[in-house]
């Protein structure tokens, strides 16, 4: 269980002092943003797709500091039913082509959600159905959108050379817990996978160790991130908050540093259950705690990653004082 980092979060770095620093945090894996909702601030997918120069000197910047890339990400709305949408499933196109190129087995991103009927061009997460319309939407946004997408989708990220498509537990996505990933494996098969990211439930109410025992072999990514529920304003507002990020002195729960909102004790617990899965892949830190400074965050999420998963972190400095 290697541990890595979303560099979107050091993305005032060029791309090698990125890499330096996260050599020196101890990190050993990158996950890298290709578009879509990212900037992409360490990928420039349209060069490295064109140069086999350039993606040569690219991953031998990489590799010559001990350092791999866990998985690429191309996080957006590919089922959104605007202009958006077209863009955001090329940037997933794209993505997959470059994951085969540089040899990275895993592509981390979104479901996405469409309309609420072929009619409508912005999304609609129906979380609330309470009338037989709603049902007839989400069964239309299912299998007339997302189905289709998805089985065409694994085909292609198939032909590139991608083993894994890691699907985020996000809101305002059709995927956002457990039960609506299987949904979506059942139909599409076993490339489909979770990046289980334990924020999410914490904000939609869920137990991120109780997802983690549900999914079993199902999760192929896993994000570090925590979400802290205000006290004082979620008892009396609830976890539905519309208010944006940069609110976060006013908001009902907000997205910290690791172990700023859940003990140690919390993540030892969490990293062991998920190993017991059966998973032994990267542990990807995601920080986006407005409170602190970015490297900051990062660092004090790392010295908890290096306090609660279920490894030895001590042999492996040794070896590198070593040699």
């Amino acid at each position: 269980m290697k541990t890595g980092l979303v560099t979107d979060i050091l993305g005032y770095m060029p791309f090698e002092q990125m890499l330096d620093t996260c050599v020196e945090l101890g990190i050993e894996l990158l996950e890298l943003g290709c578009g879509n909702w990212s900037k992409a601030p360490h990928v420039n997918i349209d060069e490295l797709l064109e140069s086999a120069i350039k993606r040569e000197q690219f991953m031998d910047a990489i590799q010559k500091r001990g350092l791999s890339i866990a998985a690429l990400n191309c996080s957006g709305n590919q089922l959104n039913p605007s202009e958006e949408g077209t863009l955001h499933k090329a940037g997933v196109e794209k993505t997959f082509q470059l994951a085969g190129l540089l040899e990275v087995e895993t592509v981390v991103m979104m479901s996405g959600c469409p309309g609420g009927g072929p009619n409508e061009q912005t999304p609609n997460w129906i979380t609330h159905p309470i009338l037989p319309q709603h049902f007839n939407m989400l069964d239309w946004q299912w299998n007339e959108v997302a189905l289709p997408y998805w089985e065409k989708a694994v085909k292609s990220a198939k032909e590139y050379g991608v083993q894994k498509i890691a699907i985020e537990n996000l809101g305002y996505n059709l995927v956002h817990n457990a039960e609506t990933l299987l949904k979506l494996r059942k139909e599409v098969g076993s490339m489909v996978g979770m990046n289980l990211d334990p924020s999410h439930l914490f904000w939609m109410g869920g137990d991120p160790i109780a997802a983690a025992r549900t999914l079993g072999d199902a999760i192929y990514h896993v994000h570090a991130k925590d979400v802290r529920l205000e006290r004082g304003i979620v008892d009396a507002q609830g976890l539905i908050d519309v208010k944006p990020m940069e609110s976060f002195a006013s908001r009902s729960w907000n997205y910290v540093a690791l172990g700023y909102g859940h003990d140690a004790a919390y993540w030892k617990e969490f990293f062991t259950v998920v190993k017991m899965t059966g998973y032994e892949g990267p542990v990807v830190l995601e920080m986006e705690d407005l409170t602190m400074e970015p490297l900051t965050g990062v660092k004090k999420s790392m010295d908890i990653l290096k306090e609660t998963l279920p490894r030895d972190f001590e042999t492996k400095l040794r070896t590198v004082l070593v040699n």
